[in-house]
């Protein structure tokens, strides 16, 4: 054997070689654990910036919504407010219009004689009166035009206007002469009638008298036992039956839903005879009455106070005369365009 000399290298132990390996492990380990720490701190912080920026620019976002929902009302203000002042600026515009073309009858008018601007009105006031007359039948809008022209013509102090005066005049009298038609009064009594058919009492829930009460003196002795049992039993099957001699045609039975439309037909017939009533049309006026009255004749218990009075109403309202001939204002609008074309013509 030979001895190994003191300056040979000594040889490493394979636990040493193995301790660095883990060792070198260990530190790679923890280099890429710091790297991934590092990766995932830097990610973090980008989307915590990304997540501030969001949100910022969602609040710009809004902010500008909102300036922009204000512009839009401001815009919407302003046109309103425009709007008004066109609508106003047309309204003043008519007005001027309309004040120009009375400015120009005005001038029209004083342009004319005294006397023939007094004719020419109480030619218009009669015409009117003669229209109220015909189509409305308004004798007293008639009566209060009549007067209102022989007003005009006295305040003008001519005796040149006797002779329209007097037609005037006698138009006058035979206005206040002439029977009336209370058109409006009728018409509230047709409403009135209208307004009462939903508490007026159906024939058909008539119903029996009860049958009179015994006196102490009259109801027959109680019996007990058996005997009063079977008694009793046989009063009580006497009253499940009733026999009635009928004398008058038989009440029609009608459903719920038939009398309500009964009622609505009613009230129908009702405002067709108030529109003819206005319309001075007897023929349908009377038509319609006659009608209700004998559905209420028929339906209605006629013996119920109200229904009795509502009947005797429509009967007093279907004998009324309507047909009235009335006298029209001819002789006023000759005698007054007489007057205007005598001066026309320069006669007077």
């Amino acid at each position: 054997m030979t001895d190994p000399s003191p300056n040979a290298a000594t040889p490493t132990p394979p636990q040493t070689s193995a301790r660095w390996h883990w060792l070198a492990m260990g530190a790679g380990v923890a280099a890429l654990i710091a790297l991934v720490a590092g990766i995932w701190l830097d990610t973090r912080n980008q989307i915590g910036a990304l997540q501030r920026e969001l949100v910022h620019k969602l609040a710009s976002s809004e902010q500008f919504n909102k300036d922009g929902r204000d512009l839009v009302d401001q815009m919407r203000e302003t046109v309103r407010a425009l709007d008004l002042k066109v609508n106003t600026l047309e309204n003043r515009f008519a007005e001027t219009q309309n004040q120009r073309v009375a400015l120009e009858a005005m001038y029209t008018e004083f342009s004319r004689s005294r006397d023939e601007r007094v004719l020419a009105e109480v030619e218009q006031v009669l015409l009117i009166a003669n229209q109220q007359l015909r189509l409305a039948r308004n004798i007293k809008g008639a009566l209060l035009a009549l007067e209102n022209a022989d007003s005009r013509l006295q305040r003008a102090d001519s005796a040149q206007f006797s002779q329209a005066r007097r037609a005037i005049q006698a138009d006058i009298d035979q206005l206040k002469s002439a029977p009336v038609v209370d058109v409006t009064g009728m018409g509230i009594r047709l409403d009135n009638i209208s307004n009462q058919l939903d508490v007026w009492p159906m024939l058909m829930h008539e119903r029996p008298a009860p049958a009179p009460a015994l006196t102490p003196s009259s109801a027959p002795p109680k019996e007990g036992g058996v005997a009063g049992f079977l008694r009793e039993l046989w009063q009580d099957a006497r009253n499940l039956v009733r026999i009635q001699r009928i004398t008058h045609e038989e009440a029609p039975l009608l459903t719920p839903t038939q009398t309500y439309f009964l009622k609505e037909n009613l009230r129908l017939r009702l405002l067709s005879a108030r529109v003819s009533l206005s319309g001075q049309d007897e023929a349908s006026y009377k038509s319609d009455l006659r009608q209700c009255i004998a559905w209420i004749d028929r339906y209605f218990d006629v013996r119920d106070k109200k229904v009795e009075l509502g009947q005797t109403t429509l009967k007093q309202l279907a004998d009324s005369d309507l047909s009235i001939q009335l006298p029209d204002l001819q002789a006023s609008l000759e005698a007054v365009r007489q007057e205007i074309l005598v001066r026309e013509r320069g006669i007077r």
